[in-house]
Order: C-alpha cells, then structure tokens, then sequence
C-alpha cells in the first residue's frame, strides 16, 4: 500500500532526551558531585543511566575524574552536557 506512517519530528533528530549532568553525593557542607548521564526530566539526585566521572571541589586543585571512553561515546550517541559539566568538560580537553 505505501510507506506506515511516522510521527513528525520537530528537530529532525532523534527523541533521546539525555544530559550529562552533576548529581550530589557528598554530606551536608561537603559537597562531591558525580557526573552522571540522566533524562532531562529526571530530578537532579534522582535516577540516572550511567556514571560517567566525579567532581570533588573540596580538593585543592579541584579533583576532576571522566571515563573518557564513556564521555566520548555518550557525546557520540547525542546526549548534551550541562553548562557545569561543559565547563569541567573543556577543563580536561574532553569538550
């Protein structure tokens, strides 16, 4: 007969919804952060897919972890850093 039908798309790409973002860990006036890659409507500590790196701006100099292989392939797959981890991104030549 013809082609199904398919939903229109906004954005001519695909639907996946994901940032790559800080989640809090650390305790009450001790602030370590997990970079983690969630779906934009999750909360912030809320679920998340994977755990890509860590952030502990209590170290001096600020202690700054990726798995770069996993940065790399998320960044690959379309999921969009937020501006806090864009920034710690660039810091380690990632971005």
């Amino acid at each position: 007969m013809g082609e199904p039908w398919v939903p229109p798309c906004s954005h001519g790409g695909n639907d996946l919804a994901v940032r790559m973002r800080l989640t809090r860990v650390g305790s009450k006036k001790n602030p370590v952060y997990r970079v983690v890659v969630a779906d934009s409507r999750s909360p912030r500590d809320g679920k998340f897919i994977e755990i890509v790196g860590r952030y502990n701006p209590q170290h001096d100099p600020s202690l700054i972890e990726f798995d770069e292989e996993k940065v790399k392939d998320w960044l690959g797959k379309g999921a969009l850093p937020s501006e806090a981890v864009h920034r710690l991104l660039k810091a380690k030549n990632l971005a």
